[in-house]
């Protein structure tokens, strides 16, 4: 007992150890990407237009009190130099810093331009936290389905590599992998939208949405329905045909012939000697996967116009340009990549006993 709850107390250790680590480089990002923004003028650019828009309100709104054009000028260029004062424009990048790394780090990301959360705000984070859930329904959604398909059938043919079932789906897997996501969304809305009309071809909710909690969330489950399908179809191939290979290689390792020679079965040969060495290799691809597809989500719900932080980033951009909207996006794809980073280096400590070391 003793001896175990060293051990334990060592693995604690080791994952905190690499917590703070995580935690400490998601940190040294924020204040690079900080550094980055102003060096290359960024900031200043984006304050810039944050002023522009605030003036341009400030214009209509005096302009009904005020008749003489001279007067309005004249105090509109007192507004603006107070603005300019108020967000530190009038002095270099780096003395703005303090303040950005506090309003970045307490979530405190300002105000949008034209674009509003579901309620009418024009707070960045209150819109970030309304598509982020919708983002999420539909990436973990697919990329669960996903990761238990690819990894049983990527087994299987990895102990019946060479077989006609093998080479017909790696060939199925070959197509899977170089169709595009948004082509085949679109081919989805045609023949089960327009033709078969047997489902809704976008949005998240009908129109007017239903009433009462279990009727909407089967409103969202069958629009969710043709994205998760696209998005499956999409990359099963690609993570099917990459665990086939991982597992390949292991498949002809000498325990893995050892153990049929001792007449296990396929299944306990598969989970034991198989994936359990490949699991690292396998829930790396699948935790940096899954962050790239959230933050390439843009063509995706934009096709099937799902309101998630993918068309949000499209709408950022396309629109009215919201340089805060887009470098707040752009921050939280930042730490979502670091987060899983963290996760990742938890569940090595956990898979293989060599890391425990």
């Amino acid at each position: 007992m003793l001896g175990t709850s060293a051990r334990q107390r060592r693995e604690m250790r080791k994952i905190v150890f690499l917590a703070l680590n995580l935690m400490l480089a998601l940190f040294l990002v924020i204040i690079l990407l900080g550094v980055t923004m102003g060096v290359t003028g960024f900031s200043d650019k984006m304050l810039g237009s944050v002023i522009n828009e605030e003036m341009r309100q400030m214009r209509t709104a005096l302009a009904q009190t005020i008749r003489d054009p001279v007067e309005l000028e004249n105090t509109l260029k007192i507004k603006e130099r107070e603005l300019i004062a108020l967000h530190g424009l009038d002095r270099p990048w780096y003395w703005r810093l303090p303040g950005d790394y506090k309003r970045i780090f307490t979530l405190n990301l300002g105000e949008a331009k034209t674009i509003r959360s579901f309620d009418g705000s024009s707070n960045i984070s209150d819109i970030i936290l309304d598509r982020l859930p919708n983002t999420l329904i539909l990436m973990l959604t697919s990329f669960l389905i996903v990761f238990f398909a690819a990894v049983a059938l990527g087994a299987k043919l990895a102990v019946k590599a060479g077989s006609g079932f093998d080479r017909a789906i790696t060939a199925l897997s070959a197509v899977s992998f170089a169709t595009p996501a948004w082509w085949l969304g679109i081919l989805l809305i045609l023949v089960f939208g327009y033709y078969l009309n047997v489902l809704p071809a976008g949005g998240m909710y009908g129109i007017p949405p239903p009433e009462g909690t279990l009727p909407r969330l089967f409103d969202v489950f069958k629009h969710a329905i043709l994205p998760i399908l696209a998005l499956v179809m999409v990359m099963l191939g690609g993570y099917l045909y990459s665990i086939r290979n991982v597992t390949l290689k292991i498949a002809q390792e000498d325990f893995v012939r050892y153990a049929k020679a001792r007449g296990f079965s396929e299944r306990r040969i598969i989970l034991r000697y198989i994936l359990r060495p490949a699991a690292p290799l396998i829930l790396t691809g699948f935790a940096f996967g899954l962050i790239a597809s959230i933050s390439g989500s843009i063509l995706t719900e934009t096709v099937f116009k799902w309101p998630g932080m993918g068309l949000l980033y499209k709408e950022a951009v396309l629109g009215a340009p919201d340089e805060g909207l887009i470098i707040a996006l752009t921050a939280i794809y930042t730490m979502f990549y670091v987060i899983a980073r963290l996760v990742l280096e938890a569940l090595y400590v956990w898979l293989d006993p060599r890391i425990r070391t």
